[in-house]
């Protein structure tokens, strides 16, 4: 059991920690050979060069020594940029994913303050940890200042009972005021956002086979039938699996031809040479430049093969399409009805963003991607439940005598306060840390498998993923596992009306863990994040090897992104913790909001000068963000409503508690059907106010000719694919065409057809 000594020895590693990192980036970003490193946003914006030097040794190092002295100016000027300007700078999605953390202040800062005022002395003056039958529990002074520290059957209950509804209910109006926020801000940018070719297109799956026509004929007639007045044209979907692989492999290979080139420019007098098994490492030695030139040769000629193979063989086309309509209005009520009698087949939603598509999942057929979606939900269960076994062994390096139980032969080393604090207060929290990096990478796969269509789906359900495993695993494995394997003992001599008594009384005990894994995690960790090794190291070895232009050293830049697979998990965890031990240990909500408070600064200086994102969802992300701190808020009144009846408390508190959660779902239900609809829908109005008024300013625009390339498979740019289509009559003639031998009844055989394949 961490003690109070423990908990300030991590706190102090960690804070030097941190601090040690945020001198360092404050040096290193002063440094011009540094400056695409901490800067790229503005290089990709174009709107900053490189830093000019009047000497050889200034080109490296900055020698305005009266910069290092305001090296900390980064911080304020990280909170001076306003909002909207931020919005435009660095869209929507970034500017509400950091009121996440903003979220996080307005709800712990007044609840931390309260806390702390009220619960903590009626805590510290319980005094039942002293009490003799307790001397076989193991506590700290932390604990002194937990729920467990109150006497059985005692009045001062009511003081946290109070607290958990004061709590919920502020809770409650910051969620509801932050989701009103968020939906106006939303519906603001999706009004005066300039054309972009999502706004006209839906994503059409499905598409049913037709004996008469091709894929694309269908398509076509089926739009021209049901939408003859706005359907404009339509980009089929080719399966380009294969050919992208190789355009991937063919880029690697011209990396490493440059590298060599760079490599015998240096020294002319050495050629290089490499090897031709795997990366290099094995098989027969040969002339490094010419092997590379050869094999990008090769593979040029597979990819034209395999490009026109798939232009022209109609089996590499899958029945969905990118389908584009005449007006914004057209597109909306296409994507938000239904299409057919039958629910299954022509299945309409809003396109994404071009750079939003993951275009490898298109290809899937939809009864597919239903059994992928089921194996998946199988696998990740079986991935929570089995990751409890490291879980649990983590939680045992908590406890400084299990480790002396198993490893003997240490104990005159883990003995030393110096080690012993370590051990307690630093090891568990970075131990768990590092089995968490692995899995993120694991749970976008299993979303992948499952067939979403767009980088920000994907993302998103793999943070709901990631979620359910923090909680299972790291949150109620911690409390479970952790607190069973320390108490055993007592759980195991106590009569039986004293269990559920020693269980309400150890699971706040927990705390000293949880506050040791948000220095690591939430301090450490975030000043590391802005520290950017990894992306200093390589910026400097590609612009030691690869780099020849300007133009080489712009893609040699790692700007990165918001990360929300994994972010918004974690810091849903911190919420978490915060709602569970605002009532239980009020102690630790100083520590998260120091968090808070680090995260949005360093986060919000990364967003303006760092991050450039893949795509724009238009804040899409916030119903999930919203879910889940209701289920965070659901699980902590569930388990104060355990606690103090474990605890011996008033019986007549416990079912004043039941009335929370039922409140908390009837809030969430209330939230979600007044404002959800905004993150799912584009109203049919604000649809027609930007065609009208696009009308009015550009009357002239060519549609057709702006969104001819825009959902062109990358491998097809540049081909016959990516020709503007010619403008012809025959959209304004009232004839469908089709090869069909009589159009009467077309529609309804069409639709029989369908169903029959289903």
């Amino acid at each position: 059991m961490a003690t109070l000594e423990d908990i300030c020895v991590a706190a102090a590693i960690n804070s030097l920690t941190a601090f040690a990192f945020l001198v360092a980036f404050a040096i290193l970003r002063l440094q011009p050979i540094n400056d695409r490193v901490y800067f790229p946003k503005w290089y990709l914006k174009g709107i900053r060069n490189n830093p000019l030097s009047s000497g050889a040794l200034s080109k490296f190092v900055n020698l305005d020594f009266k910069m290092y002295i305001r090296f900390l100016n980064w911080m304020p000027a990280a909170l001076r940029m306003p909002e909207p300007e931020l919005i435009e700078h660095a869209g929507l999605d970034s500017a509400v994913f950091i009121r996440i953390y903003l979220l996080g202040l307005k709800i712990f800062v007044p609840i931390t303050i309260l806390t702390l005022v009220v619960l903590v002395p009626v805590n510290w003056t319980g005094k039942t940890l002293e009490l003799k039958q307790f001397k076989n529990l193991s506590f700290s002074n932390i604990d002194k200042l937990s729920i467990s520290n109150i006497p059985t059957g005692s009045k001062r209950f009511w003081a946290h009972l109070v607290m958990s509804y004061v709590c919920s209910f502020w809770t409650f109006y910051v969620l509801y005021m932050e989701y009103k926020i968020i939906a106006t801000m939303r519906l603001g940018f999706l009004a005066s956002e300039g054309r972009r070719p999502d706004q006209f297109t839906v994503l059409v799956r499905n598409v049913p086979p037709d004996p008469d026509e091709s894929v694309s004929e269908h398509i076509e007639h089926f739009f021209c039938v049901n939408h003859p007045d706005h359907y404009l044209t339509h980009q089929v979907v080719y399966n380009a699996v294969k050919l992208a692989k190789l355009v991937e492999k063919k880029n690697g290979f011209q990396n490493w031809l440059v590298y060599y080139q760079n490599k015998y420019e240096r020294n002319p007098t050495k050629k290089p040479t490499t090897k031709t098994g795997f990366w290099g490492l094995w098989g027969s030695r040969v002339d490094a430049i010419d092997y590379y030139t050869a094999e990008i040769g090769k593979l040029s000629e597979e990819e034209d093969a395999e490009r026109e193979r798939v232009i022209c063989d109609s089996k590499a086309i899958v029945p969905a399409a990118f389908v584009s309509f005449k007006t914004r209005w057209g597109a909306a009520v296409c994507a938000q009805t239904q299409q057919s009698r039958n629910p299954t087949i022509w299945l309409t939603d809003w396109a994404p963003e071009p750079r939003d598509v993951f275009w490898d999942n298109l290809a899937i057929p939809y009864v597919e991607i239903t059994i992928r979606r089921l194996l998946m939900a199988v696998g990740v269960f079986f991935l929570t439940f089995f990751f409890m076994i490291p879980i649990a062994f983590v939680q045992s390096l908590a406890n400084i005598e299990g480790i002396e139980k198993v490893l003997p032969f240490l104990r005159p080393l883990i003995e030393k306060d110096v080690v012993k604090a370590v051990i307690q207060g630093f090891l568990p929290g970075i131990a768990l840390k590092i089995f968490l990096i692995l899995l993120p990478k694991i749970l976008m796969t299993m979303s992948k498998i499952e067939g979403f269509t767009s980088l920000s789906s994907l993302e998103r359900r793999s943070a709901q993923k990631y979620h359910l495993f923090i909680l299972v695993n790291v949150f109620l494995g911690s409390v479970v596992t952790g607190t069973a394997l320390q108490q055993l003992h007592q759980f195991i001599e106590a009569p039986t009306g004293g269990f559920a008594k020693t269980i309400g009384m150890s699971v706040p005990m927990k705390a000293t863990f949880f506050i040791t894994y948000i220095m690591v995690d939430g301090w450490s960790g975030v000043a590391a994040e802005i520290l950017r090794l990894v992306p200093l190291v390589m910026f400097h070895l590609k612009n030691t090897f690869l780099v020849k232009t300007e133009q080489d050293r712009e893609q040699a830049m790692d700007p990165g992104c918001l990360d929300f697979a994994t972010s918004e998990p974690r810091i849903q965890f911190y919420f978490l913790l915060g709602l569970v031990y605002s009532v239980v240990t009020p102690i630790l909500l100083p520590f998260i909001v120091a968090f808070f408070a680090f995260a949005f600064m360093v986060f919000r200086h990364q967003i303006i000068n760092v991050y450039d994102q893949k795509y724009e969802s238009g804040a899409s992300f916030w119903p999930d963000v919203h879910r889940r701190i209701i289920i965070g808020l659901i699980i902590a009144q569930i388990l104060h409503m355990g606690l103090l009846g474990a605890s011996g408390a008033d019986k007549s508190t416990t079912p004043c508690l039941i009335a929370q959660p039922i409140l908390t779902i009837w809030f969430h239900i209330f939230c979600k059907g007044r404002f959800e609809s905004a993150f799912v829908r584009f109203p049919l109005q604000e649809a027609m106010v930007k065609d009208t008024l696009e009308k009015a300013t550009e009357p002239n625009l060519n549609l057709k000719t702006y969104l001819h390339d825009a959902y062109v498979h990358p491998v097809f740019k540049g081909t016959k694919l990516d020709k503007p289509i010619a403008i012809d009559e025959e959209e304004n003639n009232p004839l469908v065409p089709t090869k069909r031998s009589s159009r009467q009844g077309s529609k309804h055989n069409s639709d029989v057809r369908s169903e029959a394949h289903l």
